[in-house]
């Protein structure tokens, strides 16, 4: 029999000294590091036990230790659950994967508990899954295998509306809102609840009169407002108070470049009160201030673009316009007030038909002028000697952002060598680049694209407009139930961009510039 300090002990021995082993543990350890051993000594990968004597004394551990082993044993565990949970499913894999397959049993899919050496290695490295030294690597597993069979995730997801063009369903958002909530924020002053339905219906439309009804509301609201206690008015009135306010006319159309070009100056404004300044004189600087940026900004610069472009106006000349522009209507209104004689065709689209307002006020002005649609934009430029448009912003790398169809006519114009004047003011640049109108648009209502006037497509078997018992009955014709046709969308961009090679001339505030000088003029018009 061979000594325990020399070689491999005999199954005797073996038997006698695990019937030893309780009473010599009492100075050595824990009765629970006893239980641990015997069961470790039974696990033994080839089946046999081993002599106690061969194995080293496991030292002795102190309370830190056996917490830390006992926190990576949990975190062991939690992991092969985990796996256990995701081969669970779609996925064919080892259930166990903590447990090597043992060669020719072919049983790598029964759970099993784990050896002595997985509890070592355990504790040597916690994100190691299998044994050091074992020959076992990780690409000798059963990897999950990804299903064809889409996931619950990809079930459950928000598919697009059918009624949704897919080339711009970026730019569909929350519905614009119509009416008033029943019961509205409280925070939203009245005046701008009243600005936003009006917004929203087009009853006050236009970049520059949207961006002056949005400064006279903030106006009223700022006066109505008071500083809560222990804070200050610059703090609290712009995060707490003006928010929600933009928040809410955002959300009944979205804000214009001027608006928020406005918005951004009234905060700097805010923002440098002095809160040593009484609440008072702080909010009547702020509505001097705003009554100022309306006056010099938008008012008197309106009056020095007018002038300018008029001077380009001469006799005989036929000036061709598109849509409605509160500046280039004021333009040719001076033009005429001059003497001079000429010539104005009204260009205008569906669905708001804001030339047939500036055709009515330019012919009850006494001034000539032949109205046509954009479809027959060709033949009614074709005696036109300029083309004055506006702008609804000036991007940085000189293109033209404009109400939808501009481009058209601009491209048109420029095909016939005719120059394209637009009138614009500073207020409205802007750093950003523009080079299509797919990345950044406006999406009005399709609804409001179904024809609804006289004059308008007429439908199979009837038109338009039918006279029934006196009374005018409007037919929205072969759109009527647009939505209840499966393969059919309709599409309302407000708003298209204007390549710069196209445009002759900006006239501003400034001076008359070439488009590339736009962002010098913004960069001036924002420092000063």
């Amino acid at each position: 029999m061979a000594s325990p300090t020399t070689g491999k002990p005999s199954h005797g021995r073996a038997t006698e000294n695990t019937d030893r082993q309780p009473s010599q543990a009492d100075n050595t350890g824990t009765t629970q590091q006893i239980v641990e051993s015997d069961v470790r000594k039974t696990q033994q990968p080839n089946g046999s036990a081993k002599s106690a004597e061969s194995l080293p004394a496991e030292p002795k551990l102190s309370g830190a230790e056996l917490k830390k082993r006992k926190q990576a044993e949990k975190a062991a565990r939690r992991e092969r659950e985990k796996a256990e949970r995701a081969a669970t499913g779609d996925t064919a894999v080892v259930s166990n994967t903590h447990t090597p397959p043992q060669a020719g049993k072919g049983d790598s899919q029964k759970k099993t508990k784990p050896n002595q050496q997985d509890q070592k290695s355990n504790q040597q490295d916690k994100a190691q899954h299998f044994r050091r030294g074992s020959g076992t690597t990780p690409t000798s597993q059963k990897l999950p295998v990804r299903s064809s069979q889409p996931s619950a995730q990809a079930m459950t997801r928000k598919k697009p509306s059918s009624k949704e063009v897919g080339l711009f369903g970026h730019l569909y958002g929350q519905p614009r809102r119509q009416t008033l909530h029943p019961t509205p924020p409280k925070e939203v002053h009245p005046s701008v609840l009243s600005l936003g339905l009006q917004m929203s219906t087009y009853t006050v439309c236009g970049s520059n009169a949207r961006c002056v009804a949005m400064l006279l509301a903030f106006k009223a609201a700022i006066n109505a407002y008071t500083t809560p206690p222990k804070t200050s008015l610059a703090r609290h009135l712009t995060s707490h108070y003006l928010s929600p306010q933009i928040t809410y006319l955002n959300s009944c159309r979205p804000l214009s470049i001027s608006m928020g070009n406005a918005i951004r100056w009234l905060k700097d404004l805010i923002i440098k009160i002095d809160p040593a300044v009484p609440e008072q004189d702080a909010k009547l600087d702020i509505a001097e201030s705003i009554d100022a940026f309306i006056r010099e900004r938008i008012t008197a610069a309106d009056t020095l673009i007018a002038s300018a472009a008029a001077d380009k106006i001469r006799n005989g000349d036929v000036i061709a316009t598109y849509a409605k522009s509160s500046i280039v209507q004021k333009t040719l209104l001076l033009a005429q007030t001059q003497g001079k004689r000429f010539r104005v065709v009204v260009v205008d689209s569906k669905p708001l038909f804001e030339g047939r307002n500036l055709a009515r006020a330019l012919s009850n002005a006494g001034i000539t002028v032949q109205y046509a649609l954009v479809t027959a934009s060709s033949h009614a430029l074709a005696e036109a000697t300029k083309v004055l448009i506006g702008a609804h912003a000036m991007m940085s790398n000189g293109r033209l952002y404009s109400r939808v169809g501009t481009a058209v006519v601009a491209m048109q114009a420029a095909e016939r060598d005719i120059p394209v004047i637009v009138c614009c003011e500073s207020v409205k640049f802007t750093d950003r680049v523009a080079l299509d109108s797919i990345v950044g648009n406006e999406i009005a209502e399709p609804d409001e694209l179904v024809g609804e006037a006289r004059g308008e497509a007429r439908s199979e078997g009837g038109t338009d407009v039918e006279e029934l018992q006196g009374h005018t009955v409007k037919n929205q014709g072969a759109l009527k139930d647009w939505r209840k046709r499966e393969n059919l969308q309709l599409l309302n961009i407000m708003y298209d961009v204007t390549p710069a090679k196209y445009i002759k001339m900006v006239v501003t505030e400034y001076g008359s510039l070439p488009p590339s000088s736009v962002p010098v003029v913004h960069r001036i018009s924002t420092t000063v």
